[in-house]
Parts: C-alpha cells; structure tokens; sequence
C-alpha cells in the first residue's frame, strides 16, 4: 500500500485527522512519491507557508475554517467545502484567516 498515516477500508473524517496547534502549521503526508503528493494541513489562526513554487499541479480543498491562498499576487478566500487549483510554476502561498484545514493533492509531470 502506497498511501501511509491512514487507515484502508475505514470511513474517514479528513479534518478530524490532524489538530490545530496554536501558533504552528501542522501537516500529515498521505502520499508522496514521484507522481503525486497528499498532505492534510491545519494552520493556527495567522500561520501560514510563505511564498513559493512547485514544479506540480495543486488541488487544495478546504476541509475547515477560512484560509487565504495566494496565487502569482491575487489572494483568493477559501471556505470549507471550496476548493481551488495553484497551477505549476507559479508563486503561491497559504494564510490561517481562521483556524484552517485542508487537503493538498500535488500531481507532477513525468520524470523522463
């Protein structure tokens, strides 16, 4: 099994996953190989990951809270139950506006 810190064949409550730590970004990796990487993240009120670029396409999907995604300079508001793509090669970061949950599914071009 590829997928790792998760249970198979179970029923899952995504956010419920990883808690909120005051003053931290906590994260749980699902998966990260070569092709793909799955992350949960909770942002504390105020934390966030700074400005940077992937060689990926990413999808978040808000799971909890408000947060702030940030993309080449144009700042969008994610709610729970939004979700946003951050294409490859671009700047981006993310802001806890709230308390903030969410799914991060990275997917990278083949490496040839």
């Amino acid at each position: 099994m590829i997928l790792k810190n998760i249970s198979p064949a179970e029923v899952l409550n995504l956010k419920d996953s990883v808690a909120y730590a005051e003053g931290q970004v906590v994260s749980k990796t699902l998966i990260q190989n070569d092709g793909v990487g799955i992350t949960i993240f909770a942002f504390a009120k105020g934390e966030g990951i700074s400005t940077h670029e992937s060689k990926g396409d990413a999808l978040v999907m808000a799971l909890d809270g408000t947060g702030k995604i940030t993309i080449d300079g144009k700042d969008f508001i994610l709610n729970a139950g939004e979700s946003i793509v951050m294409p490859a090669n671009q700047p981006h970061a993310v802001f806890g506006e709230e308390n903030f949950k969410m799914l991060l599914v990275v997917t990278f071009p083949p490496q040839i």
